[in-house]
């Protein structure tokens, strides 16, 4: 059984480009990780998504619990399984979903009581209860249960907030270390908190690291703070974080923060950005952002980028894909998240090829150069 391992194989400033070891196969880094919120990368079949290059998927645990449920997807085999995707995948703690999502809650030092979204129906997550439906999930990555601090908060709002996380991850852990439904190689991450302070962002990683977890998220970002704000605590943040471990800056981004962030030390991201704006008709490209909805599009009878090695990318018209998305064709959803999918995986792997090659500053330069065009500069 392989152990869950990061290997760092190259470094270009603060980029590195690496592998994470598990026992359901090798994750490449820096790696994104298509959102699969219900077990389901939303319009895309687990094939697609595993041909645009994406080597993990990220399953939700707030929605999961709540529907089908825990115990009924551990007795069907397990998440895997069910979803059909043999692959690694990371399951997050179900705690972000519960403060936006939940119509009623009530946050305790022992956990978050709560009303489904779905049904009303109430249910307290603990620190203890998030690690016992990860592990009859069965993910291969897990998180602890933390409370994302919200934007704005002082600082003794996000230091309160911030210790609770901590004190949680601590009985995160030590749950995880006795849970009968783990399996051999699976892997527990902390979460950084702490807000947009420097000095409770190095208290937050320092006791997580005395309490010891196979990788370290960073949490509570992009959530109104602006990348400005974001890149800031990044790189005050990321020195910190132990070198022989992954880091994974959670629920981010645009293609742009993608860059930033992995030029500042990041090693995996997650985000519904590429399926939700793929659902709505935005397309991002080599070349930037292109809104099929444009009347612009409806007679243009070029594909949406002839060098892209996406099919839909590359076979379909732009008018095809504009007619798609006005008329709301499910296959406008379809087709549009997975060239959006499929650019996010290839915007990774280009990191990677240039950190490997020690060409990262100039990958970025030229990133940024053509994503100047897009929806304003025909393709």
């Amino acid at each position: 059984m392989t152990a869950f391992t990061y290997e760092k194989l190259a470094q270009d400033g603060a980029a590195r480009r690496g592998v994470i070891h598990t026992p359901r196969g090798d994750i490449q880094t820096p790696a994104f990780m298509p959102v699969g919120t219900a077990a389901t990368v939303k319009a895309l079949y687990p094939e697609q998504v595993r041909s645009t290059g994406a080597d993990i998927v990220l399953g939700n645990t707030y929605h999961l619990m709540l529907r089908p449920g825990a115990e009924e997807i551990a007795a069907l085999g397990g998440l895997h399984k069910f979803m059909n995707w043999p692959y690694p995948i990371l399951t997050d703690s179900g705690g972000f979903q519960v403060m936006s999502l939940s119509k009623l809650r009530k946050m305790t030092e022992e956990g978050v009581t709560f009303q489904s979204h779905i049904d009303g129906s109430r249910h307290l997550l603990t620190p203890e209860r998030s690690i016992e439906i990860q592990c009859l999930l069965g993910s291969d990555i897990q998180m602890v249960l933390d409370e994302c601090t919200p934007f704005p908060a002082t600082h003794e709002e996000a230091d309160r907030s911030m210790q609770l996380s901590l004190r949680w991850a601590a009985r995160s852990k030590a749950a995880f270390e006795v849970q009968p439904h783990r399996k051999e190689g699976n892997a527990l991450f902390g979460i950084v908190q702490g807000g947009v302070y420097p000095d409770l962002r190095a208290i937050s990683a320092a006791g997580l690291i005395d309490v010891g977890f196979d990788g370290y998220a960073i949490g509570g970002l992009a959530v109104g703070e602006g990348q400005g704000e974001m890149l800031r605590i990044l790189e005050s943040t990321t020195p910190l974080l132990p070198e022989d471990r992954p880091r994974y800056l959670m629920g981010v981004g645009t293609p742009d923060d993608l860059v930033e962030a992995v030029s500042r030390g990041v090693d995996m991201f997650d985000c519904v950005m590429p399926t939700r704006n793929g659902r709505h008709g935005l397309a991002f490209t080599a070349r930037g952002k292109v809104n099929l909805k444009n009347a612009r599009h409806a007679a243009d009878p070029r594909p949406l980028d002839a060098e892209s090695s996406c099919p839909a990318a590359r076979d379909y018209s732009r008018a095809y894909l504009h007619h798609l998305v006005k008329s709301e064709e499910m296959l406008g959803s379809m087709l549009v998240s997975w060239i959006n999918v499929h650019y996010y995986q290839s915007l990774m792997a280009g990191m990677r090829a240039a950190i490997d090659s020690g060409g990262f500053d100039a990958f970025v330069t030229a990133f940024k150069a053509a994503q100047s065009g897009g929806d304003i500069e025909p393709i």
